[in-house]
């Protein structure tokens, strides 16, 4: 087994390689990294399976979900690459000119992180998302996936170095971390002077960690606990449409709905609608709720939770504020959403509510790179600094300044 270390130095010596391309030659590697995938589909699939049977007996079906690869997920995989091949190039980019009355010309300009990390769980097809990123953002990339999803990781990274060697790119551009115990996880987040930038992607216990243990740069993400408010006026029929795709479409992701806010007002009208319609949900319900439908009473942390499963908590409030007090005491700063027909509740809703993404009469789910038109993403931004949100290519760069003169001295 190739120690943590190991990698990690070779990562940091391949970066400068990468830093010196040009977009064309970072898109042309791209484009072989998703020939490979594809070409490689069956290797991959058949490390896939190996990895759900030997994980089926531990994890529930929603888990299972986020594991398993199809032939269609990878075909994904490679059409990411292409949407990322087709994004302009982040790095070189002129953020700012300042011309200075001494003549100097200071251009703040968009350059590589370095060596990036992420830690991740489960779901195979971010090793694919967080490679792509981070090459295009001429960045190396180590890569740590959970023990329940090595062999299709190491599968994928195969394919992946099979593109950059078509390339003439260094393979360890691309590193997998080979031991999936904790401690390779407690190296990253101690990789100083290797690691420029940590992503934890994951549950509330692996943020925590990293939050507590990290003394590389670190940006928090991905845990979800996602509100819908249906206030007074929504168009109820379409509310339960987005509830519905917001809970059920797949309930094992972080911009998946955890917690249902409904209007007072429409509660008893909208509220047997809803168990109707979510018949394969367990709602878990404050007391106003349990008195208008049958369901669990909800516990103590039941709207704290991520479920990340069949699961959703409902309660009533009494209003537009009553709702936006209940997400900032609840909340996780991820996705929030109104279903409203008064454009004056939508204002103050959006205003107020302090999360990395806030809708109006849409479903949380968007919350995506994909979706915003970032090609995949790294992760959710849950923090504020530097990143928030979908972290695309552009969260993935720094900037220095580049100070042009003509003998200038202070």
């Amino acid at each position: 087994m190739r120690a943590t270390i190991d990698i990690l130095r070779a990562a940091k010596a391949a970066a400068p390689v990468l830093a010196g391309c040009t977009a064309e030659q970072k898109n042309s590697a791209l484009a072989a990294m998703a020939n490979r995938l594809r070409t490689q589909t069956d290797a991959i699939l058949a490390a896939n399976e190996a990895d759900v049977a030997a994980s089926r007996e531990r994890l529930g079906n929603v888990m299972i979900d986020r594991l398993t690869l199809t032939a269609e997920r990878i075909e994904g995989m490679a059409k990411g690459i292409e949407d990322v091949i087709a994004l302009p190039d982040p790095t070189g980019k002129v953020l700012a000119t300042v011309n200075r009355p001494n003549g100097l010309v200071i251009e703040k300009t968009a350059v590589p992180m370095g060596v990036i990390g992420i830690i991740y769980e489960s779901r195979p097809n971010v090793t694919s998302d967080a490679a792509v990123l981070a090459l295009k953002s001429g960045n190396a990339v180590v890569l740590r996936g959970g023990k329940e999803s090595y062999r299709s990781n190491a599968a994928i990274v195969d394919a992946l170095h099979m593109g950059l060697a078509d390339a003439s790119l260094p393979t360890d551009l691309v590193g997998l971390v080979e031991d999936t115990t904790r401690a390779s996880a407690t190296e990253l987040m101690e990789a100083e002077g290797l690691i420029d930038l940590l992503i934890p992607r994951g549950g509330a216990g692996l943020i925590r960690a990293c939050l507590e243990n990290a003394k590389v740069p670190c940006i928090q993400t991905g845990t979800g606990i996602c509100h819908i408010y249906v206030d007074e006026s929504a168009d109820q029929e379409m509310a339960l449409n987005v509830i519905e795709n917001a809970k059920t479409s797949r309930p094992s992701v972080c911009n998946a709905e955890e917690v249902l806010l409904v209007h007072k007002a429409i509660a008893k009208a909208f509220l047997p609608k809803l168990k109707a319609r979510l018949s394969k949900v367990e709602l878990r319900l404050d007391p106003q709720a349990a008195a208008i439908i049958d369901g669990t009473p909800a516990g103590e942390n039941d709207f704290d939770t991520e479920f990340l499963d069949y699961i959703l908590a409902v309660a009533i409030v009494d209003d537009t504020e009553a709702a936006i007090r209940h997400i900032a005491a609840h909340s996780t700063g991820h996705s929030e959403s109104i279903l409203t027909r008064s454009e004056e509740s939508a204002k103050r809703f959006t205003r107020l509510v302090d999360s990395a993404a806030v809708y109006v009469n849409a479903s949380t789910r968007f919350t995506d790179g994909g979706e915003f038109g970032l090609g995949c993403e790294m992760g959710i931004s849950t923090q504020k600094l530097h990143a928030r949100g979908p972290l695309g290519l552009q969260e993935l760069t720094t900037y220095k300044y580049i100070v042009r003169g003509n003998g200038q001295i202070r």
